[in-house]
């Protein structure tokens, strides 16, 4: 019997978490257990990301040893290869209509058929310096240049209130001016300045915590300034390619800074320009439901993390998403048997409804289309969705 593809884009917290939880959990209680899981992923490592804004300074900040990149291929081994592959690729076009996926892998550019997909592409940041925008070694190089330039630097601009912002610029400021000493501020050999578009760094965060955090910055050398936003930079390229240039910054509030490093913080770009534009949001997600589905698609295609619009981006959100998503793709691959999924505490006459009903799943469940069917439906929504609304019993 054919294998029966089911292929991962992207290779971080997302991507490789399915693909365990899959493997683990989720094939092998399938009736049938000829399926495929193929992972397909630019780089070929995967990086701690939140780890970028200290390790990019210096090696002995953080020694870039294998737990800060890890080997896709060797997180997948322990599966065999007659369940499991791995392809160092980009995705250039997903065709949802007749399920297939374009990948290229240096010159080559092959077309894969799936069965069901999961999209955990993630996403993009501004400048180079803070994740696997390419691969593993484009981010290498960016930190190389950026080290290269840290010495003769005399002021720093940072764009972003943010965390990584804000951490960039504590990293830095005890990097370049020391710690602070007991009775006093140190001298400031270089000046650091965080520009930060809202009335307190750190927004999403409590003003008392915000408060704490721009004292501890100005005790290394860090200046702060709110309600203010980067309008242009000179040259366009600085701080996102070209890393060492200097440049001129031009403010909301009409100031005009010169930065011999700029250093733009302010959020990310979804990995999705390969998806069809009828099935992204307006900020370029791709449009999930809450059980992280994407409907528009077609059966059995999905999507999670910063490619998804069914939750705020984080990485405390992304794993705690996989067991619900996979248990998702189960009752999916099920019912594509022509079974069932038993939720719990239902009774045998509700769960084969849902069954005839697979195609009517909407956000809270099957659709109300007769009277009668209220009340099996109230129960349902009990049964088959946690606490927080989304799928996944």
């Amino acid at each position: 019997m054919a294998q029966k593809q089911i292929v991962i884009l992207g290779a971080s917290y997302g991507g490789l978490s399915t693909a365990h939880y899959l493997l683990k959990h989720v094939i092998p209680k399938l009736p049938e257990k000829e399926y495929l899981v193929t992972i397909i992923s630019s780089s070929n490592q995967v990086l701690c990301r939140p780890a970028c804004p200290r390790a990019m300074i210096s090696d002995d900040m953080l020694p870039q040893n294998n737990s800060l990149f890890v080997d896709v291929a060797g997180c997948l081994k322990q599966y065999g290869s007659d369940s499991v592959r791995f392809i160092n690729g980009t995705a250039e076009q997903l065709d949802h209509v007749n399920r297939t996926v374009t990948i290229r892998t240096g010159e080559n550019i092959d077309k894969i058929e799936f069965h069901a997909l999961v999209i955990a592409t993630g996403a993009s940041t501004t400048s180079y310096l803070f994740g696997l925008n390419k691969d593993s070694d484009t981010l290498r190089a960016s930190w190389a240049a950026f080290r290269e330039a840290l010495p003769i630097a005399k002021t720093i601009v940072i764009a972003g209130g943010g965390p990584t912002g804000v951490e960039t610029a504590g990293e830095l400021g005890e990097f370049l001016n020391g710690k602070p000493g007991w009775f006093g501020n140190n001298q400031t050999k270089v000046q650091i300045t965080v520009i930060a578009s809202g009335s307190q760094i750190l927004p999403l965060l409590r003003s008392s915590i915000a408060e704490k955090a721009e004292v501890f910055l100005s005790r290394v050398g860090v200046k702060v300034i709110k309600n203010t936003k980067v309008m242009s930079v000179e040259p366009h390229d600085a701080g996102v390619e070209s890393l060492s240039t200097k440049a001129t910054l031009t403010l909301s509030n009409g100031e005009t800074l010169e930065a011999d490093l700029y250093i733009p913080a302010i959020g990310t770009k979804p990995n999705t320009q390969f998806v069809s534009s009828t099935l992204l949001v307006p900020d370029g997600r791709i449009e999930t439901n809450p059980t992280f589905r994407v409907e528009k698609a077609g059966p059995r295609i999905y999507a999670l993390g910063d490619a998804a619009s069914c939750a705020r981006p984080a990485i405390h959100n992304i794993l705690s998403s996989i067991p619900l998503l996979c248990v998702n793709i189960k009752r999916d691959l099920l019912l594509d048997l022509g079974q069932y999924y038993k939720c719990p505490g239902l009774p045998k006459s509700v769960t084969k409804f849902l069954n005839r009903e697979r195609y009517n799943w909407q956000r809270y469940g099957v659709r109300r289309r007769h009277s009668r069917n209220a009340a099996s439906t109230d129960r349902e929504k009990q049964g088959c969705r946690s606490s927080n609304g989304l799928s996944g019993s």
